[in-house]
């Protein structure tokens, strides 16, 4: 068999989904995501690698990202899509395949920003903000992390004073996403009663946010700092349905879900990658997906692809039910974004020294995965969460 021959018995099409997971999914879940997936090639695409490498995050998608339901998707009520967790979690996957950064976005603007208000929110607050950041005329951000606190929220030293019928913050929050661009944030603050949320307008006097550059991962996403500076508020800026850790938690829920489904996308996209450049790429007289050990890493790669998703789907669809429980989620993060960091350094592999560059998509994923991992939850506290599930005893400390 030549060499011409070999290239075309494995012409590039979509093989990550080798056990048909799709024939689980509705005619309109399969809609939903060929919209999604059509916004990423048209969109993103072609433009990824000069925001990424420009550490730029466009704005100018937001409203096409609105007009296509994606904020605050799984929320109803208030403007906001309705749509189901398993339509969310799809939307995800195909985002994270363009980049984490605009999956970042969704999850950012939708998971926590908006799901603190629906949740946690007044009537006033929620017919204020909600469908101002459905239609992608408001965006929001999250302010829970410090400098000096990241997995133990709890040790928070943000301090919100009541004065009168006002509340004073002041504090600082790091790794804040989109908060340089917001209008609206959500600001946990330690107070006499324990831990509270804060309806923060940006243009609050006090509040101000500033980018961290210099990233390796993320480009082309914002992450800020917030400076809040006796940050003077009304007494009805409080969310008044959210006291304790209990409050930030539910909504970090909310985002470590879509990460479940998102970091497949990057997984997808690497591997596909990957496997197109192994069936054009001659060495020794035949395509690199010719050679034994290339198949091997291609195998692998799609087999994880494969569980990662059903485990996503399978858990979008307790979602659903209303019977998913926090460790589960625990469950499909930890796994879900080891397994394609791994995939995408696997991958960046098939394509030798040109996988360094931002002619490819492996690196990057793998580089914004660094992130991923971290951010909602490190690999050591899901850990931990599934451990004191399984035993009954807590080893946080």
């Amino acid at each position: 068999m030549t060499s011409s021959t070999l290239t075309k018995v494995n012409p590039m099409i979509d093989t990550s989904d080798l056990i048909d997971i799709e024939s689980l999914l509705s005619a309109d879940e399969v809609a939903l995501r060929a919209s999604v997936r059509s916004f990423v090639d048209s969109s993103i695409r072609p433009n990824i690698a000069r925001w990424y490498e420009n550490g730029v995050f466009p704005l100018e998608i937001v409203p096409e990202m609105a007009k296509l339901g994606l904020l605050g998707m799984h929320l109803t009520g208030y403007g906001c899509p309705g749509r189901s967790s398993v339509d969310y979690g799809l939307a995800a996957l195909e985002l994270e395949a363009g980049d984490s950064g605009l999956r970042t976005f969704v999850s950012v603007q939708g998971s926590l920003a908006m799901s603190a208000i629906h949740k946690h929110g007044s009537e006033e607050q929620k017919n204020e903000w909600l469908p101002k950041m459905a239609a992608g005329e408001a965006i929001g951000c999250f302010g829970l992390t410090e400098p000096g606190s990241g997995s133990d929220p709890g040790s928070m030293t943000t301090y919100a004073l009541r004065d009168g019928d006002d509340w004073v913050i002041t504090g600082t929050k790091r790794w804040i996403g989109l908060a340089s661009v917001a209008q609206v944030a959500v600001i946990w603050a330690m107070t006499d009663d324990g831990v509270r949320g804060f309806v923060v307008p940006t243009e609050t006097a006090g509040f101000t946010a500033t980018v961290i550059g210099s990233k390796l991962s993320m480009r082309a996403s914002i992450q800020c700092e917030i400076d809040l500076d006796n940050v003077r508020l009304p007494a009805s800026a409080m969310l008044p349905k959210a006291k304790g850790l209990s409050g930030p938690f539910s909504c970090l829920n909310e985002a470590r879900y879509g990460i479940i489904w998102g970091v497949m996308g990057a997984a997808r996209d690497s591997y596909l990658t990957a496997l197109e450049y192994a069936g054009e790429r001659m060495q020794f007289g035949k395509p690199l997906s010719g050679y034994q050990l290339t198949q091997s890493k291609l195998v692998d790669m799609a087999l994880e692809i494969n569980k990662g998703t059903l485990l996503a789907l399978h858990l979008g669809r307790l979602k659903d039910a209303g019977t998913l429980q926090p460790h589960q989620i625990s469950i499909g993060k930890l796994n879900n974004t080891r397994e394609a960091i791994a995939i995408c350094r696997e991958a960046r592999t098939v394509l030798g020294g040109n996988g360094i560059t931002l002619d490819y998509s492996p690196l990057r994923h793998a580089n914004n995965l660094e992130s991923v991992r971290t951010y909602e939850g490190t690999d050591e506290v899901h850990t931990l969460i599934i451990g004191n599930h399984i035993t009954g005893i807590p080893a946080f400390r």
